[in-house]
């Protein structure tokens, strides 16, 4: 019979709406408490996907149902979030970044180490099937030595400023994700980053100091190279490739649509309809099979397989290339010292 987990799923934005079904899917968990400060944002939250709605974070972490939390509230908060649960020895799942500061995130990791519970980032990405399917190919060697890592990463179009400004940047938001699957798929992390930055297509996020475009490059320690392109805007949809390169050939993920039919006629040899639509859409099963990923790794008491370290080298790698765009110089990723 499968154990049974009693989730208190924190905040009541967009990746809570996310998790909320995926909770309620899976058998081994059940939705006890829906967290927000603000007790109308929880009611409103449970009467779609059911639990108890609270907005005092001391009867959450105190309630004798929660055995764990989900942190699917701002960034900003992770961290604070991810300190009194530990204290209350609640095993945790945090979206992706644990923080925008790694001076934050290295504080995380202390009371982590210190309080000893289950942990688990959600760098959801890692468990979309096909990504999976590639990187296991990786490790069992079909491609032999690793030469090059390539991932396109393009968002059907930009995001509202309001969001840009606290974001923490697009390589933190967005690159990060393509760091920490090129980082999984090689087994290594870069030794230097080079990255190149422009503004194409909302003229206020380059106002605001950010891009909407960038090319990033990656040098590993084995000699391997990592292209990462990231586009905030693309006409055709959702565009999520990868490739990686080796001694003995190469493998590919590819585009997901609705319509895989394709079509031979005399005004056209191939015809398809657009790209699914969103991270939302296109990655939909990752986000069940992370918090499956998690359940096992709490029920069967072993370590999660996306770590605080983890989150704690890509905001490292991403930091790095978001100076190397900005300053358009080569730079050594600092994994050890803090920053701001």
């Amino acid at each position: 019979m499968t154990q049974s987990l009693g989730i208190a799923l924190m905040g009541t934005g967009r990746m809570a709406y996310v998790y909320g079904p995926k909770i309620n899917a899976h058998p081994g968990l059940r939705l006890e408490v829906i967290y927000n400060p603000r007790m109308s944002s929880a009611e409103r939250a449970t009467t779609e996907y059911g639990g108890c709605p609270m907005d005092n974070l001391d009867a959450v972490l105190a309630h004798p149902a929660v055995d764990a939390v989900v942190i699917a509230t701002p960034t900003d908060t992770h961290v604070d979030y991810i300190e009194r649960a530990a204290l209350a020895g609640k095993a945790i799942y945090c979206e992706k970044p644990l923080d925008k500061s790694l001076d934050r995130v290295h504080r995380a990791l202390a009371v982590l180490d210190t309080h000893k519970v289950p942990f688990m980032l959600g760098f959801n990405r890692r468990f979309d099937p096909d990504n999976a399917l590639l990187q296991a190919a990786v490790r069992a060697g079909e491609v032999g030595a690793l030469n090059m890592v390539m991932s396109w990463s393009r968002e059907p179009a930009p995001p509202p400023l309001d969001y840009v400004l606290t974001s923490g940047g697009y390589f933190v938001d967005a690159t990060i994700h393509d760091i920490d699957l090129a980082c999984w798929i090689a087994g290594e992390r870069p030794v230097e980053v080079f990255a190149a930055g422009t503004c194409k297509f909302d003229p206020a996020i380059g106002a605001a100091g950010d891009f909407d475009l960038t090319m990033t490059t990656l040098k590993m320690p084995s000699g391997a190279l990592v292209h990462i392109n990231n586009s905030r805007a693309c006409p055709y949809g959702f565009d999520q490739r990868l490739e990686v390169f080796g001694e003995k050939g190469m493998l590919q993920t590819r585009n997901h649509r609705d319509d895989t039919l394709v079509r031979w006629t005399c005004g056209a040899t191939e015809a398809r309809k657009p790209l699914k639509h969103f991270f939302l859409e296109r990655y939909d099963q990752s986000f069940y099979n992370a918090l499956d990923e998690f359940h096992a790794a709490v029920t069967q008491d072993r370590t999660p397989s996306c770590t605080a370290e983890d989150g704690r080298a890509a905001l490292a790698i991403a930091q790095a290339c978001a100076r190397s765009a900005h300053e358009a110089i080569a730079i050594r990723p600092a994994y050890d010292a803090g920053a701001a």
